[in-house]
């Protein structure tokens, strides 16, 4: 016996001196129940066979039975009860004879955790009663037949969301009796945006569908003239995933009872779904190295992602900032918080947070890389949450930015929001949490400025319109993109914009005032810069433009550099230089080419096959510099999907694809990927070799799940070559 105690002692958390209690932050630990609670002294005649007793409970879990459908979790991948809270759900139990309610009382326990307390919402009993309350924890009875009864069950519409554990208590006069615990009771109870009373209620149907039910979505990316899309599996409802979304709070040790605030979930979230300081998720890599894990361009989906981390508790490598906004808009939608991904085309990432863009050029006009410490994201990903906001004034509810891309921390921590959208497009930066940093993500000016002899800072130019040209998502129930500028921002140049900018400055946005410094920029003369668009492998041409509008005759020293960057703007090294003297007639305009051949690019390409172009143009008869920037992608070769056979739920069929190499090169290593929610688990095949010119071809067999309207994702991945998807819209038909 001894024995055995010593291993109860050790398990005993830490006494700690501030709470009776240790803190009950985990879903997946519980407590033992006794089934007998006895009142005092047992008399020796007591015999709990003579008591009501329950001999078996029924949920109605089954995907085509009453609580799944009302609820709208019929899809999830899983053999137990899912609700959502503040809505009534039956459940039967059967005793060993007809209740009587004159003698008999019974009444429901759920429990949360390990240290379950009815103060926290962790310890729930439910007493049966007359009436539901909505929004009120209730149970009713429905129905009487023998030894059964139904009851209709409601939950709170601000209760924790979880996994609880149901237990049904009989009183008798000596004690009280439990059932014993039974995974297979246990009830999943999730956020309900068709709920009035739920902090993240949303009253269009169309947009609950597409917001919290909807599987596949379509993320943006490329560049603002030249925008790029792809499919994107979220697989909130397949198997484990659920689980995989509960483990994520209880690795961001949230507190249980915080667990019905939709705020503090997103809020913890945004740091766990990402490895800095927690060993969270997703480890992040953007220096084109993938060794020892999956490159960011390969994934199709989360489901692979969260599964992995569910099971080997350490972060899953890499990811780039659509695989974290990916994997999060899977979380949110799972636990029932309606969510989107947002793409910021030319977005911020501003060091200092001054809503300015520093760029410092050298004596001769060109970039000076070492001192440049901001830079442009061609794009970045974040998502949007649906939720009212309490601890805000009135009109802050909504969409709220949140970020899970580990980009400057936040009190101490990589996370980003939740920022309420409104509060961003008024200028309302003061309410929590991060909406300076979004702010200055959608808002900033570049400025270029170099120092002259003299060692004064000179400004050279001002652009205000660069940064968060193109802010989009998907738009409800189609694939196309939908623009949500307006929501994050006035018109550019409005009076309200000017207004929303300086209630930001009041509220302590920092800008520095470009008065003490001197800038007085040409005006008489336009320069800019298009970029022919071009397929991966080929040459293309840079033509840079000048309009004179002055009666002066001038000329401009023009020097081109083409940079291959990562998509977040840093640069990997300069693979064009040209310099060239462009004469300029008096009110007229002249084009000159530049050409870029594949053979300057092709070796040091990176995954997303960007360039950035900077173009500084020196008029000497005045000594003023003109500045101008763009980033462009190449068009890279798609994946195609075909599919042979009845596409018939639970009948075997077979999808092909296929890939023709572009290059004028081999390809080596490649690693090809498919899935697709309810048709296919992700599968993947690697290839060592696929020749110039020549084509791969892979078939895989499988069995629908489930009939509708499925989406096939594919990914092909190499070190030559990235980010290159293929995708396929399926009927499967019922059997």
């Amino acid at each position: 016996k001894s024995e055995t105690m010593s291993t109860n002692e050790a398990k005993k958390p830490p006494l700690n001196g501030r709470r009776a209690l240790p803190s009950n932050n985990s879903n997946g630990e519980e407590n033992e129940v006794p089934e007998m609670e006895a009142f005092g002294l047992i008399p020796r005649g007591f015999n709990p066979r003579d008591y009501l007793r329950v001999v078996d409970i029924h949920m109605f879990k089954e995907p085509h039975e009453v609580n799944k459908q009302q609820h709208h979790t019929d899809k999830y991948y899983s053999p137990k009860l899912i609700v959502r809270r503040g809505q009534p759900f039956q459940i039967q139990i059967d005793f060993n004879r007809p209740y009587n309610p004159e003698t008999d009382q019974f009444w429901l326990e759920y429990l949360i955790g390990r240290y379950p307390q009815q103060n926290k919402g962790t310890y729930i009993p439910v007493l049966v009663g007359d009436v539901l309350k909505p929004g009120e924890w209730g149970a009713k009875i429905t129905y009487k037949e023998n030894n059964s009864i139904r009851l209709s069950i409601m939950s709170s519409a601000t209760c924790i969301v979880g996994k609880f554990r149901l237990y049904v208590a009989v009183w008798t006069p000596f004690g009280i009796l439990r059932t014993h615990r039974n995974a297979a009771n246990d009830t999943y109870i999730l956020f309900n945006p068709w709920c009035q009373q739920d902090a993240v209620y949303l009253d269009d149907e169309k947009e609950r569908e597409e917001y919290v039910l909807n599987d596949v979505g379509v993320i943006f990316h490329g560049n603002i003239n030249d925008i790029k899309l792809r499919s994107w599996s979220y697989g909130q409802f397949e198997e484990n995933v659920l689980d995989a979304c509960l483990f994520l709070m209880d690795k961001a040790e949230l507190e249980l009872s915080g667990r019905g605030n939709p705020i503090k979930i997103c809020r913890v979230a945004s740091a766990v779904i990402n490895s800095r300081d927690d060993n969270g998720v997703i480890a992040g890599s953007w220096d084109n190295t993938y060794a020892y894990g999956v490159a960011p361009s390969a994934w199709t989906g989360s489901v692979d992602i969260l599964l992995e981390y569910y099971s080997s508790k350490q972060p899953v490598r890499y990811g780039q900032c659509w695989v974290f906004a990916g994997v999060f808009n899977t979380f949110l939608r799972c636990l029932g918080i309606p969510a989107r991904l947002v793409t910021n085309y030319s977005s911020a990432h501003d060091n200092n947070a001054n809503l300015q863009l520093d760029f410092f050029l050298d004596d001769e006009g060109k970039l000076d890389t070492k001192i440049t410490k901001d830079s442009v994201w061609n794009y970045h990903c974040w998502n949007e949450a649906w939720m009212t906001r309490p601890d805000l004034p009135v009109g802050f509810g909504g969409w709220q930015v949140v970020d899970g891309t580990p980009q400057e921390t936040s009190d101490g921590m990589y996370r980003c929001g939740p920022a309420s959208v409104q509060a961003i497009k008024h200028g309302h930066v003061c309410f929590q949490f991060d909406a300076p940093f979004v702010y200055a993500e959608v808002n900033s000016d570049i400025v270029y400025s170099r120092r002259d002899k003299n060692g004064i800072q000179v400004i050279e130019k001002i652009d205000t319109t660069h940064i968060g040209q193109l802010i989009v998502t998907k738009e409800v129930a189609g694939d196309g993109m939908m623009e949500i500028t307006e929501e994050y921002k006035f018109q550019e140049g409005s009076e309200e914009e000017r207004l929303a900018l300086e209630t930001a400055v009041m509220y302590g946005v920092k800008k520095q005032t470009t008065r003490d410094t001197t800038y007085q920029p040409q005006t008489d003369v336009d320069m800019e810069f298009q970029v022919q668009k071009a397929v991966l492998g080929s040459d293309f041409k840079v033509t840079v433009t000048f309009r004179n509008k002055s009666h002066n005759y001038y000329t401009a020293t023009t020097y081109l550099s083409g940079n291959i960057v990562f998509y977040t703007g840093v640069t990997k090294n300069e693979f064009k230089k040209h310099s060239f003297s462009a004469k300029l007639e008096p009110s007229s305009s002249s084009a000159f080419d530049v050409v870029i051949k594949s053979c300057e690019y092709l070796s040091d390409l990176l995954d997303q096959a960007s360039f950035h172009f900077f173009v500084t143009a020196r008029i000497n008869e005045t000594g003023k510099i003109l500045a101008t920037q763009k980033a462009t992608v190449l068009e890279i070769p798609m994946l195609r999907i075909k599919t042979q056979g009845e596409l018939v739920a639970g009948k075997e069929m077979s999808v092909t694809v296929e890939f023709t190499n572009p290059l004028k090169q081999a390809l080596e290593n490649v690693t090809l990927r498919l899935e697709g929610p309810g048709v296919l688990r992700t599968m993947k095949k690697e290839f060592r070799k696929i020749p110039v010119n020549s084509t791969l071809t892979w078939e895989v067999k499988c069995i629908p799940k489930r009939p509708g309207l499925r989406k096939l994702i594919a990914s092909l991945n190499c070190d030559a070559l990235r980010h290159v998807y293929g995708e396929l819209n399926v009927q499967i038909q019922k059997p």
